[in-house]
C-alpha cells in the first residue's frame, strides 16, 4: 500500500498548485482503474461518472486498445513529426471521411497534443484567412487554458494576469432554457437567444458592424454544440440553424469546439449533427484515443486549410502525430465501427435521464435534469428549485470521493465532476460502455449522496 502521508509531504514540497489537483480538499489518489471505476489505495472502487472528463469514452483498461497500444510500442514508437508513418495518413482520412459524411464537404485534418493546441491551431487558421482575430464565443464556454484558447473562454479568472494577446472574444448568451427569462416555453427561450445575437446586427452602434463596408468585427463564432463545462447546456433544436442563417450573410465562419462531445458521448459521432449544421472547422481530442495519449486536431474545409492557404510549418509541435497517438486513433474508429452506438448510446441515455427525472421528482433540491445521449447534467439548487447551490454540490462531490458509500454491503465512492455557471451542476460524462447494472447503481449512490446531505 501507498504511503499517503509521506508522499503528501513531498507533493507539499516539489508539486505546483497551478493545476486542478488541488481543487480537492483532501487530496485524492487512485492506484488502480477498470471498466466504469477506479480504484483507491484501500482498494475500494468509485464509480466514475466522468471518465477523465470526457476523455475515456471506452472505458478504463479497455484491452482492445491497451493491445494497440503495445503493438505499436514494439513497432514504432516515436517518430520526428517531419516525417510520415501510415497510421497518420489512415487516421486523417477517417477523421474526414466521418465528418464528410454529414457536410458533403471535402476538408483535410491537422494534429496536435492537446485541446487548447487544437483550439491554438484553429485561432491561427481562423486569422490566415480572415485577416483579423476577433471572434464570437458563447458565456459559459469553455475552450482551453493556453493562452490563445483561454483568451476565447469566457471566465475572466483563466485570462486575468495573461492579457488577450492578439485574441479578442464578443461574449454572448448561450441558450440556457433553464436560466432563461422562459424556463418553462422553449420555444420563447429559442426566440429569445436568437433575438439577443440578431441585435448585435440591427445598427452599427451596436459595435459589430462597419455597414458601409459590408465588413464585421468579428470573424467566426466559436461553439460548443453542447457545453461542456458551463453545464452540458443543450440548446434547443433549431437553435444553431437560426444563428448560422446571421453568420453566413456576413460570411462569419462556424468553429465546432468537439473536444469534449465528440466521439458519440451525444449518440453521434459529432454532436453537431444533432443540429443540423455544417461547421467551417472543427476540433476534436479528448476520446481521440480513449485517454490513453495526448493527441487531438482539427478539420477544416479545402478552401481555409488547402497548401497555399496553411503551408508547411504554418503551426507544429513535436509530438503532433506521434504513432502512438495516431495507433490509439486507429483503434477507436475500429471500435466504433464494432459498435452500434447511435442506436446503443440513444438507448442508454434515455434510461439515465429518466432516472434522473424521477430523483428530480422526490427531492427538491435538484432543479434540473437534462441529457442528450450519455451528455447528462444534475442542477444542485437550494428547496426552491431555483436557486443555485454550489455549497452542497461541493459536498456531494467530496462525500463521494470519501469512499463510504455503503451499496450491497460494501464501500463505495463516486466520481462527480461540478461544472455550470454558478458551479452547481454535476456534469454526467459516464463510459460508453457503463451498464445498465452501473447506471442503476449511480442511482443508489447518488440518492445515498442527496440524503445525507439534506436530512
Amino acid at each position: 500500500m501507498i504511503n499517503i502521508n509521506e508522499l503528501n509531504k513531498k507533493e507539499a514540497i516539489y508539486c505546483s498548485w497551478g493545476d486542478t489537483v488541488h481543487y480537492n480538499n483532501p487530496l485524492k489518489y487512485f492506484t488502480s482503474c477498470n471498466g466504469s471505476f477506479m480504484i483507491d489505495e484501500k482498494d475500494i472502487e468509485y464509480l466514475d461518472i466522468q471518465m477523465a472528463y470526457s476523455a475515456v469514452n471506452f472505458g478504463y483498461k479497455n484491452s482492445f486498445f491497451n493491445d494497440k497500444l503495445i503493438n505499436q510500442i514494439n513497432k514504432l514508437p516515436q517518430i520526428a513529426s517531419e516525417y510520415l508513418h501510415e497510421d497518420k495518413i489512415l487516421l486523417s482520412k477517417r477523421i474526414n471521411d466521418s465528418i464528410e459524411k454529414f457536410t458533403n464537404t471535402k476538408g483535410r485534418v491537422h494534429f496536435n497534443v492537446g485541446g487548447s493546441q487544437a483550439i491554438d491551431d484553429s485561432l491561427k487558421l481562423v486569422s490566415i484567412n480572415k485577416g483579423s482575430r476577433g471572434v464570437f464565443a458563447y458565456e459559459g464556454s469553455y475552450h482551453g487554458r493556453s493562452i490563445g484558447a483561454s483568451s476565447i473562454t469566457s471566465s475572466y479568472r483563466y485570462r486575468n494576469r495573461y492579457g488577450e494577446f492578439g485574441n479578442r472574444a464578443c461574449f454572448i448568451p448561450f441558450p440556457y432554457i433553464f436560466r432563461s427569462p422562459f424556463p418553462d416555453d422553449p420555444q420563447k427561450a429559442e426566440d429569445y437567444y436568437v433575438q439577443q445575437f440578431e441585435r448585435l446586427f440591427e445598427s452599427e452602434y451596436q459595435g459589430i458592424v462597419d455597414f458601409k463596408r459590408n465588413e464585421t468585427e468579428f470573424v467566426a463564432f466559436y461553439i460548443e454544440p453542447i457545453q461542456g463545462t458551463g453545464g452540458y447546456i443543450i440548446p434547443p433544436k433549431n437553435y444553431f440553424k437560426r444563428i448560422k442563417k446571421i453568420l453566413d450573410e456576413y460570411n462569419i465562419l462556424i468553429v465546432d469546439d468537439e473536444i469534449q462531445m465528440g466521439f458519440f458521448r451525444t449518440g453521434k459521432m459529432w454532436a453537431i449533427e444533432h443540429f443540423g449544421i455544417e461547421p467551417d472547422i472543427i476540433t476534436f481530442g479528448k476520446s481521440l484515443t480513449n485517454g490513453l495519449n495526448p493527441l487531438s486536431g482539427l478539420w477544416a474545409k479545402e478552401e481555409l486549410i488547402n497548401p497555399e492557404k496553411w503551408s508547411a510549418g504554418s503551426t507544429h509541435s513535436t509530438f503532433g502525430s506521434n504513432p502512438l497517438g495516431m495507433s490509439l486513433g486507429m483503434a477507436s474508429f475500429d471500435w466504433i465501427e464494432k459498435k452500434n452506438y447511435e442506436k446503443e448510446i440513444t438507448k442508454k441515455g434515455k434510461y439515465f435521464l429518466n432516472g434522473l427525472k424521477e430523483l428530480k421528482k422526490k427531492y427538491k433540491v435538484i432543479g434540473d435534469v437534462d441529457g442528450l445521449g450519455l451528455a447528462l447534467r444534475i442542477e444542485i439548487c437550494f428547496p426552491d428549485g431555483r436557486t443555485p447551490n454550489k455549497e452542497l454540490a461541493d459536498k456531494i462531490k467530496n462525500d463521494g470521493l470519501s469512499g463510504k458509500i455503503e451499496f450491497n454491503g460494501k464501500k463505495y465512492g463516486l466520481i462527480l465532476d461540478v461544472g455550470g455557471y454558478y458551479k452547481n451542476v454535476f456534469t454526467l460524462a459516464p463510459s460508453l460502455e457503463i451498464t445498465y447494472d452501473e447506471i442503476d447503481m449511480f442511482f443508489e449512490l447518488f440518492e445515498f449522496l442527496i440524503k445525507m446531505n439534506i436530512e
